[in-house]
This record gives C-alpha cells, structure tokens and sequence, in this order.
C-alpha cells in the first residue's frame, strides 16, 4: 500500500477518509504516496491555529526562531538522498537536478536562519533636540503560502523561511502534482520543534483551497507563485479584504544571441535554458533571438545539440530531460506545438509525445525546436511551460532588443555577448526583473532578490534581503529623552 501524508494542523497530523495520489509521471502506474484532500474547513481550522500561535512566535527572539530553521535545515540535510529521490518521483526532473534543488532548499533556511540575528530596521538622526528615531520590524500576521508544483521544494522554503524568520505563522498549500517535497519540509520543521500552530500544511485541489485561504478570517498576506490567470484572480479577491499580497507569476522569457557571442557556449546556455527541468521554469527561455549575420548557423548548432539530448525516466543515470509533470501539462505542450506546426511550420526536431518502450507510461514529449517564428506567433506570445523553443531573426542589436521587450511578460530575460557596451545597454534597457549575461536565463541563487516586472509579478521581491520586505512592517519610534 501507499504510504498516506497526511495534512499538518495544529502541530497534528490531521487524517480524512477522502485522499488523492501522487503519480510518478515517468511511469504513472508507480503512486509515490496518497494525501489527505483537504477541505475549506481544514484551511479555517490551520488558520485559527495559525492565529493563535501567533502572539508567542512573533515574541520569540529572532535568533530563537532562527535555532528552529537551524535545525531544520540539519534534518533535511540528513534526508538528503531521501528527499531528493522523492522529488524525482513525484515531479520527473532528473535526481542531479532534484539534488541541486534539495541543496538549495537548505541553505535558504540557513540564510534566513541567519537574518534571525541581524533582522534590521532603521535608526537615522532627528532634527530635533534630545529626540532618539528608529523604526523595528514587526510580522505581519498569519500568511498563506501558495506554491507550484515546478519547484515543489524550493519555493516553499524561499516562502516559509523569511515568513518565519520575521514572525509569521503560516498556512502552505503546496500543488496537488507535486506536494511530498513541501511535506518533506514541514516535517523537518515539526521535528525541529516549531510551536504547534507555528506551522500549517493542507494538501489538496488549487481552486477550493486557494479561495478558502484567501477568505479565511485572521489572514492577513498571502504570497502566491503560479499562472497569470490564478494570480489575477487571487489578487482580485484578496484585495477586496486588502490583503497583503505577492504574486510571481509567468514569463516568455527571450534570450538575445548577438554574432560576437561566444558561439559554442551561447549554443549550450540556450540548450540547457530551454530544455533542461523539460523547460517547466518561470525563467526558462522559451524564445532565441539571433542576430542575421549567424543566424543559420545558431538554429543548425541547436537542433544538433537538443537531438542529442537523452529524455526517459530522471531516476536513470545520463538522463538529461524528464517528462512533464502530468497529463495536463503534457496537453498544454502538444497543443502549443500544434499551434507552431499551423504558423511557423514543422519543427525542425521533436515535437511528438514518446511512448515505445520505457516512455510507455510517461509523460514524455521531445525536446521541441522551431525556427523562423514570427513576432505574432502564438509560440512567440504565450507561456507554453514545457520544451519547445521559437528561435526568431533579428537585424541587429537594435532589434533583438525590440523583439525581446515586446511582451506582456518580463520575468527573466538573458543576452550572449562579448561586447561591453552591449552588455550594459541590455541591463538597463531590458523590461524583466531577472536579467543574465552569458548565461542561462534560468538558475538564480538565493541571496539576491528574485522578481519579474510588467504582467509576471506583483508586490515586493522573494529571496535575499528584499524577502522581508513582504513578510515584516515596520514601528516607527520617535523617543525624547
């Protein structure tokens, strides 16, 4: 039998009769694990929790909260291989990459950890006599985290870490595709000792369990990662209570290929931007724009390099792409590449589900490359979320960076160059929150602050210092002495 996970309430693992399960989607008859569904009156029981907790965490020192993420870093790093396996199993990206993300998960809560000591607010001079000015930091309140299923270890740590560091009780609703790695998480956490209440976790269906966090009485933020049209409509229900409220939401992400580039690294930075986690990042490149003069010599390079690249089952050695992470996603993909078939024409390698042999019961689709997209293509507009990259001309610099900015999105945005002044005219100019020069668009440490501009993100920044900056508020104080 499967083991069941159940939902964390109270400091309480909290049983239902009615679960769902949690496939692996490179071989869909493997259940990794059941979960308890859990309902709007789970979400209002986490929240009441959560609130009641909340005087004795938020009077907690800072570095007496940062002991618990301390620990619960250890744990994790304890459950390394486990943790990572079970991310590989519920998600399909390849161990070395789900390994990557557990090691980061890690050494976010140690960051935040440490800002539980420093935590700092803001002391400048009065101008008038005898008058001492500061300002403290205090938590917000209780927060509803709402994570996807692409990182599903990951972005709950960059969520719950400052969330906690800062004073918050929290409610976590992970993605139903994906939850054991954020299960994972909150056990560390309850086996580090957080109060009970401190910490909450309901699995279940997005929907449901979205509105019922949002209209939950006591909430008070919510930090949300997801797609433009769920965000949207969080944002619309959380502000008729204002709510405080972050969203990251999606990308269409361009890299900028110019002909002094360094050509062979230009050639894998694209590669592995476009296909590597099957392409399911927010930061993904999802369009090249190449200059004219190497042009055909870029899309020959591509293809070349993405046919080699080894899709099946990321638990097998050597395997480089994994498949999507359920049907629906595997859907979204096909009918994407349908819609390039019909404007840009047949690709120029991939583009078919694989089911022979080993791909039988998975949701594996090829690495995807279509050349000579045009600006209205439909591939060139949407988020697609999967491996297919829309490699587009351009004339020059000038219209490489025209192309690029002209986009609702502007999550992340890369150039490959060897020119300086370039370089720098694309950090100033380029309308995205997260810019890479010679590198991958995607892949993003976490020290710095993390963010998108235009119709991929709103409210204040994740990640690094900025991250409190959405978790805490400030007192200010005005003292005579």
């Amino acid at each position: 039998m499967p083991e069941l996970f159940r939902n964390y309430i109270n400091g309480e693992w909290v049983t239902r009769s009615n679960v769902f399960a949690d496939r692996n989607p490179a071989n869909t008859d493997e259940v990794v694990g059941e979960f308890v569904k859990g309902t709007a009156q789970d979400i209002n029981d986490a929240t009441a929790s959560a609130a009641a907790a909340l005087p004795g965490w938020a009077g907690a020192s800072g570095p007496a909260r940062g002991n618990i993420l301390y620990k619960a870093a250890d744990i994790l790093d304890r459950k390394f291989e486990q943790v990572a396996a079970d991310m590989t199993r519920e998600e399909g990206k390849t161990l070395p990459e789900a390994k990557g993300e557990v090691r980061r998960s890690i050494n976010i809560f140690r960051y935040f950890a440490g800002e539980g000591a420093r935590l700092p607010g803001m002391l400048v001079p009065s101008e008038r006599d005898r008058v001492h000015m500061f300002a403290l930091r205090k938590p917000i309140g209780v927060t509803g985290l709402i994570t996807p299923w692409n990182f599903p270890s990951a972005i709950p740590a960059w969520k719950l870490a400052p969330a906690l560091i800062c004073g918050n009780t929290v409610i976590l609703k992970p993605a139903s595709a994906a939850p054991l790695s954020a299960w994972r998480i909150v056990e560390a956490l309850h086996e580090a000792g957080a109060p009970k209440g401190v910490v909450n976790f309901v699995a279940g269906p997005g929907g449901e369990l979205g509105d019922a966090l949002v209209d939950a009485a006591g909430l008070k933020a919510v930090s949300f990662t997801g797609s433009c049209g769920v965000g949207h409509r969080l944002h619309e229900r959380a502000s008729a209570r204002r709510l405080r409220i972050q969203l990251e939401m999606g990308g269409k992400n361009p890299t900028i290929v110019l002909g002094d580039a360094d050509f062979g690294a230009a050639v894998e930075n694209v590669v592995n931007a476009a296909f590597f986690s099957t392409g399911q990042k927010c930061t993904a490149t999802s369009r090249a724009i190449v200059e004219e003069s190497i042009y055909d010599r870029f899309v020959s390079a591509v293809v070349e390099r993405t046919r080699k690249l080894k899709v099946g089952d990321g638990m097998q050695p050597g395997i480089e792409i994994g498949p999507c992470v359920d049907q629906s996603q595997m859907d979204t993909v096909l009918h994407y590449v349908e819609a390039g078939r019909k404007e840009s024409g047949e690709p120029l390698c991939g583009g078919n589900r694989l089911t022979d042999g080993a791909y039988a019961k998975g949701y594996f689709v090829e690495p995807t490359v279509f050349a000579d997209v045009q600006e209205s293509h439909t591939i060139a507009q949407e988020e697609i979320f999967g491996p297919v990259l829309a490699i587009m001309r351009a004339k020059d610099f000038e219209d490489a960076m025209r192309i690029a900015n002209c986009i609702p999105f502007g999550l992340s945005s890369s150039i490959q160059t060897t020119n300086l002044s370039r370089a720098f005219d694309f950090v100033y100019r380029a309308e995205a929150g997260l810019l890479t020069v010679n590198l991958p668009s995607a892949g993003v440490e976490y020290q710095l602050p993390f963010g998108g501009t235009k119709d991929s993100s709103f409210g204040p920044k994740e990640q690094g210092p900025a991250a409190l900056d959405f978790y805490s508020d400030y007192k200010t104080v005005y003292l005579k002495y």
